[in-house]
């Protein structure tokens, strides 16, 4: 039986976010099993359009497994024969991530989650299907992604299908004034509890992001000129390569991190020495989804906190490019700043203040 949230969860994803067409391929990619209802409606709505959908299960022990044991050989091969001549025969992909335990893949080494990124994670999915398809990734809820976010099952769940099934033009729409405004910026200055840090972003493309890509969705961002960023920021928690961290805090001088505290300062450091782009900043983002409030150590969720920023260490993206590359991409958020542009305050805490820009509040949105 297919559930109604799941249904209408489906019909979003493949007319909105992808876009699907008759004749059209399409790979449904499910990590961990309790999102199976979710991919039963996708293969049935992509049938019902005429579309062709491939599905591929992948459970989270094995992968963990391959990620433990696998080396350069071994994710090169695994691209060459099956991940990029699959992914070329697709017009478009959706990534279904519901593994109930985020914290499978904490002890998988530098080196061999390096071999995974290099050999199958860019050329596979950065390089051919970003690039190349159609594409959208999600979460999907489950007991444990409730207990990270400290709710009741049945509560997050509700929340969940909320965040996700936004009236997405009415957020574009709410978006453009302060994409416009942006445009027309040289110094962005970011101020709160332990940050203190200005960029520019003169030139710079802005990204308005309504649920194309990612569901949930609500964000707009850029980058930052590389060598411009300058003070100090803290982030509120973060989950990255399977590891938590309760807090990272940031130096900055010229673009570069200079110094650097978190609650697991051994592999913040490892990580800030992955290669030369992991020192610098490759987006900087505005978070504007009004029902996501508070931070549940999943990234999907946590960048499009309403009242955030994230300021992203690691590779630029194609959209809006920086010149920064780097096997990482860690979107780690700021909450509550206020944002001053070339100097007037348009938020204070996780407010917007000129009238332009209010429909991004959640009492107006």
């Amino acid at each position: 039986m297919y559930d109604t949230k799941d249904r209408q969860l489906a019909e979003t994803i493949l007319h909105h976010s992808t876009n699907l067409q008759r004749g059209e391929r399409i790979l449904i990619n499910l990590v961990g099993y309790n999102g199976i209802g979710l991919a039963r409606a996708l293969v049935r709505g992509a049938r019902e359009l005429g579309a062709y959908p491939y599905l591929d299960i992948t459970d989270p022990e094995i992968q963990r497994t391959l990620l433990e044991t696998g080396d350069n050989a071994y994710w090169k091969d695994q691209a060459e024969t099956s991940g990029l001549p699959l992914m070329k025969q697709m017009d478009a992909y959706i990534g279904i991530r519901a593994s109930e335990n985020i914290y499978e893949t904490s002890r998988v080494s530098p080196d061999a989650n390096n071999a995974f990124q290099q050999q199958y994670l860019k050329p596979v999915h950065f390089d051919e299907r970003v690039k190349n398809s159609k594409w959208c990734v999600l979460r999907y809820p489950s007991a444990a992604f409730a207990m990270n976010a400290r709710m009741p099952t049945s509560d997050f769940t509700d929340f969940f299908y909320r965040a996700c099934l936004l009236d997405y033009a009415g957020l574009r729409d709410a978006m453009k004034p302060l994409e416009e405004r942006l445009r027309k910026t040289s110094e962005v200055h970011l101020k709160g509890e332990g940050t203190d840090i200005r960029l520019h972003v003169d030139g710079q493309d802005w990204v308005n992001c309504h649920g194309i890509r990612n569901i949930p969705d609500g964000e707009l961002f850029s980058s930052p000129i590389i060598d411009s960023v300058n003070g100090t920021i803290r982030y509120a928690p973060s989950v990255y390569q399977g590891k938590p961290f309760e807090y990272v805090s940031l130096t900055v001088k010229d673009g570069v991190v200079t110094d650097f505290d978190s609650s697991d300062h051994e592999s913040l450091r490892k990580i800030l020495d992955t290669d030369e782009g992991a020192r610098r900043f490759g987006e900087f983002s505005f978070g504007t989804n009004p029902v996501i409030e508070t931070p549940m150590y999943d990234i999907l969720f946590d960048e499009k906190i309403y009242g955030s920023n994230h300021l992203t260490l690691g590779q630029d993206y194609d959209e809006a490019p920086n010149g920064n590359k780097s096997q990482i991409h860690w979107d780690l958020v700021c909450i509550g700043a206020d944002v001053h542009l070339d100097g007037e305050c348009i938020r204070k805490g996780r407010l917007f203040i000129p009238e332009d820009l209010r429909g991004l509040n959640p009492d107006r949105c």
